[in-house]
């Protein structure tokens, strides 16, 4: 009895709660009766707060789950905020025409942004910095977007059409002149960085036109094959040039075949190597693109007569970027070619007389090729004109002084008037003079 009345009590029952009777029976013996309390009462609560604290449980990670969804969410959105920033700040520095931008995508992009910030928001209890940031960022961007339109539709599209009329206006001025009239004596800048031993290549400044970099590069051939080169060389001044030093060399993992290279708007453009292929190395990314230029021979098919393997030759002037080559089809002779220095694609082709074999180089100057000849090992001539602006050849003959027997290099660049010439293993430079222009 007493075992059972100390577990009554654990149980947290009182004595008022037990009921309990006794009597004597005829042999004196006890017995007891208890009456306990009802525990269903009890066994309900314990399973009532067993299924509350499961429901407890459940909702914890329902809303764990939906933290670690919004989380996602909201990584993703600040992704898409960089990207729209990133592509707001292009409008704001002009890098694409005004016309060309769709401000109403751009528009319905942040409204989307907002509405999911707004749904962000009401989810949360409480606030959230990372969310709150975000929502003021995507405010403001809104707000720069609608000025941007603004101001667009109000002014940047006359102010882009007269920036591309002067920018027309700045060219055909640059070419306002009677055509080539004289070439200096030549200046001997020095020996290539690789060597005497190395030949042929190239090398000059950067050729776009209204170019204001002042980078200088040079590409040599590979020594005793004078077919290809495989680095490029920059220095960011005359100076380093002249004294060989602070230079950063570039691998050009698709070789490059002749000495017909040329740096256009920080890209390195030539010939890939065995191939008919227009090659360009972005000197920022490394990233290389090509195309085929058609039906162009290659191999030292159609080469100059004085540089090996210069069947592909990419020139420069204040027109835009060309290729000058030959073909089966024209016999050899020379065909002028201009690229989208962008897609590489061929945009127009113009057809000469003149057998490129016959040719020792060749260069561009205001949309006129000019070809050069060897006459002995001091003098060179300037001897045919090509003008792509009138469809027209003509002979002339304009001398240039040598300081060795062959050119295996010649390049024109825009900004300075100068020819960059490699020969035998020198860097060299003249400077052109024009006529007057004339009416007549």
């Amino acid at each position: 009895m007493l075992p059972f009345l100390l577990l009554a009590v654990g149980m947290g029952w009182t004595w008022e709660d037990l009921q309990v009777t006794g009597h004597l029976d005829k042999s004196g013996i006890c017995y007891c009766s208890v009456n306990v309390p009802d525990t269903t009462s009890l066994a309900d609560r314990i399973e009532i707060i067993e299924e509350s604290n499961y429901n407890l449980n459940l909702s914890y990670y329902q809303e764990i789950t939906k933290l670690q969804l919004y989380q996602r969410n909201v990584d993703v959105h600040i992704e898409n905020m960089k990207n729209l920033t990133k592509r707001v700040e292009i409008m704001e520095m002009g890098g694409i025409t005004y016309r060309e931008l769709d401000f109403e995508l751009i528009k319905t992009e942040i409204t989307q942004m907002e509405a999911i910030m707004v749904e962000l928001q009401s989810s949360l209890s409480g606030s959230n910095d990372k969310v709150e940031t975000l929502y003021a960022e995507v405010r403001n961007i809104s707000v720069m977007v609608n000025q941007l339109e603004k101001f667009d539709k109000n002014n940047v599209l006359r102010v882009r059409k007269k920036i591309l009329s002067l920018q027309k206006r700045l060219e055909e001025c640059s070419c306002e002149h009677g055509g080539l009239l004289n070439v200096s004596k030549p200046l001997v800048v020095q020996l290539n960085p690789r060597g005497s031993s190395y030949k042929a290549g190239g090398w000059g400044k950067d050729s776009l036109f209204g170019s204001t970099e002042n980078t200088y590069w040079v590409a040599m051939l590979e020594l005793n094959s004078n077919h290809y080169f495989s680095s490029v060389r920059l220095y960011t001044t005359y100076e380093d040039l002249l004294l060989y030093k602070k230079y950063q060399d570039k691998s050009v993992s698709s070789s490059g075949a002749g000495a017909g290279m040329i740096l256009y708007n920080n890209s390195l453009y030539y010939n890939c190597y065995n191939s008919r292929d227009i090659c360009k190395l972005n000197m920022g990314t490394n990233k290389i693109e090509r195309r085929t230029l058609p039906k162009a021979g290659i191999s030292n098919r159609f080469s100059y007569s004085t540089s090996q393997n210069q069947d592909i030759d990419m020139a420069g002037d204040e027109q835009g970027l060309w290729v000058i080559y030959a073909t089966e089809d024209t016999q050899g002779c020379i065909v002028i070619g201009k690229v989208n220095a962008t897609t590489l694609e061929l945009i127009k082709t113009w057809n000469t007389t003149i057998y490129k074999p016959g040719v020792s180089n060749a260069f561009m100057v205001c949309g006129i090729m000019y070809a050069t000849r060897l006459i002995n090992a001091r003098q060179e001539e300037i001897f045919y004109m090509y003008d792509t602006n009138t469809n027209k050849g003509k002979r002339l003959s304009i001398f240039m002084d040598k300081m060795a027997e062959n050119f295996q290099s010649l390049s024109y660049n825009p900004n300075d008037h100068k020819l960059y010439v490699i020969s035998e293993a020198y860097e060299i430079e003249y400077t052109l003079s024009f006529k007057p222009f004339s009416k007549d």
